[in-house]
């Protein structure tokens, strides 16, 4: 599948370089927010964690993960987004 209509709609919605929010939910189990904060950490080549915020269902059984970092280019969006995709837990993702 082509990248190419996705790499046109960030361009044309987005700054770069400059911050970029991600939102992720998954299952509140094994360290789930700690593996997308990593994932993120690492694709971006960074030696701290970006900004991020949690936030846990009523029930407790799903955890949402809000990230701000700062990404250089559209390509490192598609990247961490890539990453995301492939960690155990992930229900959904914007």
């Amino acid at each position: 599948m082509s990248e190419m209509p996705a790499i046109e709609l960030l361009e044309a919605t987005h700054r770069f370089p400059g911050k970029f929010m991600f939102k992720v939910i998954g299952r509140a189990e094994q360290g789930f927010a700690a593996r997308v904060v990593a994932a993120v950490r690492d694709e971006l080549a960074e030696s701290t964690d970006p900004p991020f915020r949690l936030r846990h269902t009523a029930g407790g059984r799903h955890v949402a993960v809000t990230l701000e970092p700062t990404v250089q280019t559209v390509r490192q969006v598609l990247a961490v987004y890539r990453r995301i995709r492939r960690i155990p837990g992930l229900v959904m993702m914007m």
